[in-house]
């Protein structure tokens, strides 16, 4: 009776450890985002892609810090004068418009988080991709309108 007792106490912790593992790898995964270098400027920045709504919506809220060579890049589906909302940021932020052709459009140097999605960054331009990049960025990497960035992104990691 006691060896049965003992299998079936190590079957649940065995059942109960596997589930938690498979959540825990499920949680990871989704969590993950792809990546891209990105360059332009004199800057050189390891860059997450945000292609998909959901990502783009969420964007770098809940960063608490933005180290001085990362971003992000947000991938839309078309060209249009997407708005940038500091909903949920922590830290200021340098934001740069770039067009299909991926060349600078517009720039918004300290774009300061207010908590709210009531205060939005608009370029003057249509854009396909916008660059969250730390605060200073623009100026410090001699960013500018005209430039063009180079950075890759793989069809699997766009909507």
């Amino acid at each position: 009776m006691s060896q049965i007792k003992d299998n079936s106490t190590s079957f649940l912790i065995a059942a109960v450890l596997l589930i938690i593992a498979t959540a825990a790898v499920f949680l990871l995964i989704s969590q993950m985002q792809p990546t891209t270098v990105l360059s332009f400027g004199n800057g050189i920045f390891k860059a997450r892609i945000a292609s998909t709504a959901a990502s783009r919506e969420k964007g770098l809220s809940g960063v608490t810090e933005l180290g001085p060579q990362q971003a992000m890049i947000l991938v839309f589906p078309s060209d249009a004068a997407w708005q940038i909302w500091m909903k949920d940021m922590k830290t200021p932020i340098d934001i740069v418009w770039l067009d299909h052709d991926k060349k600078v459009v517009y720039l918004y140097e300290n774009a300061l988080p207010d908590g709210s999605i009531n205060v939005t960054f608009t370029p003057t331009t249509r854009a396909r991709y916008v660059v969250e990049l730390p605060v200073g960025s623009i100026e410090s990497q001699r960013i500018r309108i005209g430039d063009t960035a180079s950075f890759e992104i793989k069809l699997g990691d766009v909507e």
